[in-house]
Order: structure tokens, then sequence, then C-alpha cells
């Protein structure tokens, strides 16, 4: 006998998911789920989208991580409020976890939470979290042909960050070619070239959620 295990998890935590988007609609809280590999820059990522939107909005995080806290203690120091989940193993986050995250945060003193996903290109696509969007963050040094490798997650994004351009006389990317591919998996997902560490190109990426952030909250 064959047991087919994937669906009764996956309806398991999509009835979760809904469950925390009825609270987070309730508390009018706008949720970004942002997915990359290891080491694309989410959480410079997330403190240079912090630094351009903080004035405007109440900022929680909710870090994802195999093990550790290192990226939540970065987002402390920055004096935003996180709460670490630590996986144990697992490559993606889960509805039941981001409860559990939320039960923790003032929901009614916040605007926007940030969920930084476990670093992986494949699991996380899979999880509804009761998000509103989920982003994807591709580095230059990770190389132009990702889509054509992982076109799930470039599908599922609402928004794709091209993280890292400093770098793009170092590394042979093509950027062109690197768009088209994501326009032909996804023709309604912007791509937002942006150096986090250096703030390039994150104010454009800033305004357009920031739109998405008022439809929500005000």
């Amino acid at each position: 006998m064959e047991l087919e295990l994937a669906q009764p998890i996956l309806d398991l935590n999509d009835r979760q998911a809904v469950k925390n988007r009825e609270l987070l609609d309730e508390k009018r809280v706008f949720v970004l789920d942002l997915l990359a590999s290891p080491g694309a820059g989410k959480t410079s990522s997330i403190l240079a989208t912090i630094d351009h939107l903080r004035d405007k909005y109440r900022i929680a995080v909710i870090e994802g991580d195999i093990a550790s806290d290192v990226d939540a203690q970065k987002i402390k120091r920055y004096g935003i409020p996180a709460v670490q989940i630590n996986t144990g193993g697992a490559c993606h986050l889960e509805s039941l976890m981001i409860k559990r995250a939320l039960d923790v945060l003032d929901l009614d003193q916040l605007d926007l939470i940030i969920i930084e996903n476990v670093g992986n290109l494949v699991c996380p696509t899979d999880f509804y979290l009761g998000e509103n969007i989920k982003v994807m963050i591709l580095s230059v040094p990770e190389g132009h042909d990702k889509p054509l490798k992982y076109p799930g997650i470039f599908q599922a994004a609402q928004a794709v960050i091209l993280n890292k351009i400093d770098t793009l006389p170092v590394f042979d990317f093509d950027e062109q070619l690197f768009q088209e591919s994501v326009s032909q998996l996804n023709p309604g997902a912007p791509i937002f070239p942006i150096s986090a560490l250096k703030g390039e190109g994150v104010e454009a990426w800033a305004q357009w959620l920031s739109q998405r952030i008022d439809a929500v909250v005000q």
C-alpha cells in the first residue's frame, strides 16, 4: 500500500494559515514572506527595507533558521522586535510555527511583519503561512540561470529582488537573460535590482512594498 502524505500535511498547514490570515486581517497587519537561498542577503535586505519604512510603519520580524538566533539578534540591535523560529532541520517554515510567533507579538502595535524564511529555493514555495505576499531574493553571485533551475519559487513570488548588483562587474551574470527568464515564468512580477548593503535601488522596492502595505493597514 502506498500512502500519499504530502497532501494531508499541506491541508493541515493551509487550514492554520487561513486562521493566521483571519487574525492578521482583523489586526490590519501586512505580512511579507521573503524567500531566498542561504547567502542571498535576506537579512541585509530586511535591514535596508526597514531603513526606508520604519518612520512610516511599525515593524516586526520573524526569523526562520534551522538553528541559531544570529539574524534575530541583528534585527533586535536595530531596535526592531524579532521572534526567532528554529526548525530543527526542516527546510521551511509552516503556518503553525508562524501562529506561535504571532502569539508573542503585540499585533495591535504593528503594521508590517517581515518573515525571513529558511534559506531554500524549493520547500518554502509549497507552504502558505497566512502572508499577504511572497517575494524572492536572488543575489548576483548565484548566477542568472536560477530561474531555469528553480522555476517554482519565481512563479510563486509577487516580486523578485536581485541583490548585490554592485558585484555585477565581478561575476558572469547576464542581467538581461535573467530578466527575460523571470518574465517568461511570471510576467506580472516586477524585478528590483538592489545592493542592500550600499542602499542602491532599495527606494524603488520600498515604494512598491509601501503601496501594498497601505492597501491593508489604512
